[in-house]
């Protein structure tokens, strides 16, 4: 009697496939989980992301998860966040193992360029999104950085002159967007305003090293017309400083980013010129539209570049969106 039930269990298995035992993967941050079923005309793509210390960084992860989310019936995904480049290459040769066919890296850590480029060898498409890394055969969707200091410099001079002091707060860190921010300024400052006095120092892309580092150099220098800072929250910290210092000397602050809490004050300060050189973070759909179209045979442009829009209290109306994490 045992055997005849074990024989009847046994073939109801081979006719039944849903009654054989079925294990779940773990799921890492963002990762979608479901039956092999659904998976086997889904592209897997991994993401990789610097870990959130700053809003506009968090902002990417929340439009980058939203985008896959969204593609969920094309998509199988995996996204990382990453405190330094050896963490986001252990995250790399996850994907890699873990059969990834295209890789939306933002490689904010230096030293990335091997990692990035076995991934390639592995026949993996990688889209690079923002910072400029120096590996040939990747797909690039990014802001205009060189564009974002050219507006500064124009927004500067259009505001004080051909003459003055204008700060320069660069952030090395940053690799090739500060480079190119400086760049762009420095390029149109000499052909627009070749007299301006230009004083160059370092600081991060945070409020609180803005705040500290210009409460620094308000300390030792008696007069400046133009801050030229490369990012919104720098830029609170910057304005901050100015105000707890009473200066009234400083009449232009630039920025970039897009980030709604600095869009807000641009009004309320009508003594400062509070500028911000858009750079959405939401344009990481646009690189995750990228590798899906990539891994759908499409053609596809190598490099696409955002154009960069200006935003100041004559048109920051525009630009507020309350569903905005950043």
């Amino acid at each position: 009697m045992k055997k005849s039930l074990w024989l009847l269990l046994a073939l109801m298995l081979l006719i039944v496939p849903g009654l054989t035992a079925c294990g779940g993967g773990s799921k890492t941050s963002g990762g979608d989980s479901g039956d092999d079923g659904d998976k086997k005309d889904k592209h897997k793509i991994g993401i990789l992301a610097p870990a959130v210390t700053h809003g506009w960084v968090a902002a990417v992860a929340y439009h980058a998860e939203n985008r896959v989310k969204e593609l969920s019936d094309q998509v199988e995904y995996k996204m990382y966040t990453s405190n330094n480049a050896e963490e986001m290459t252990s995250q790399l040769d996850d994907l890699i193992t873990w059969g990834a066919e295209a890789i939306v890296a933002f490689p904010q850590w230096e030293g990335m360029e091997a990692p990035i480029q076995r991934a390639l060898n592995e026949g993996i498409k990688v889209v690079n999104f923002d910072i400029e890394i120096a590996v040939d055969g990747v797909y690039r969707v990014t802001g205009d950085n060189y564009d974002m200091g050219v507006q500064g410099a124009k927004y500067i001079v259009d505001k004080i002159g051909k003459e003055g002091t204008v700060v320069i707060l660069e952030v090395p860190s940053s690799g090739s967007v500060s480079e190119l921010r400086k760049k762009g300024f420095l390029d149109t400052v000499s052909k627009i305003a070749p007299d301006l006095k230009l004083l160059t120092y370092a600081t991060k892309f945070t409020r609180e090293d803005g705040l500290k580092d210009m409460a620094d150099i308000l300390t030792s220098v008696d007069h400046i017309d133009a801050v030229f800072s490369m990012d919104d929250e720098t830029s609170i910290g910057v304005l901050q400083a100015i105000r707890e210092a009473g200066r009234t000397d400083i009449k232009v602050i630039t920025g970039g980013g897009g980030m709604q809490e600095y869009f807000k004050m641009m009004p309320e300060n009508e003594d400062i010129w509070l500028q911000s050189a858009l750079y959405s973070p939401a344009m990481v759909k646009d690189a995750i539209d990228v590798a899906v179209k990539v891994l759908n045979g499409e053609e596809v442009e190598k490099e696409i570049v955002i154009p960069t829009e200006v935003v100041d209290r004559t048109n920051y109306q525009n630009y507020l969106d309350e569903n905005s994490p950043y």
